[in-house]
């Protein structure tokens, strides 16, 4: 019985941890970049470095008008492709991995971040397919 109690007690504890660690994940990411509704990324997106963090393959089946794309999986030997001195528009297919690239610009030394809530799933503007 006390075995039971013992497994339990530490599936309890690494489940808690798990849960705080997300919640922490969670809350830098959104700290990292301000959030737009696409009318306010449409707004500027032509004066900022915009963006695509999906792979190329997505990327090529259809992107924003626009977009650059620097996946995320090349990202961080990439992102010095990106200017520190102008705005940076982020987006990905649902905003999950935009986030965490913010993240990391963020810690690299860049403070205008931005990106596109609902990700490219939900971009209503004008695409480019190859």
């Amino acid at each position: 019985m006390n075995g039971n109690v013992l497994l339990n007690t530490i599936l309890l504890i690494i489940i808690i941890g798990w849960g705080g660690y997300e919640l922490y994940q969670y809350f830098n990411r959104k700290r990292a970049a301000v959030e737009l509704t696409e009318e306010e990324f449409k707004k500027n997106m032509r004066k900022v470095q915009l963006i695509d963090v999906r792979e190329k393959a997505d990327f090529d089946a259809g992107h924003i008008l626009g977009a650059r794309n620097i996946p995320f999986s090349l990202f961080k030997t990439r992102m010095v492709e990106i200017r520190k001195d102008q705005p940076v528009y982020l987006y990905d297919h649902n905003k999950a991995l935009s986030g965490r690239a913010a993240v990391k610009l963020r810690k690299a030394g860049y403070e205008e971040l931005y990106r596109l809530k609902g990700g490219y799933r939900d971009w209503t503007g004008k695409v480019k397919k190859k």
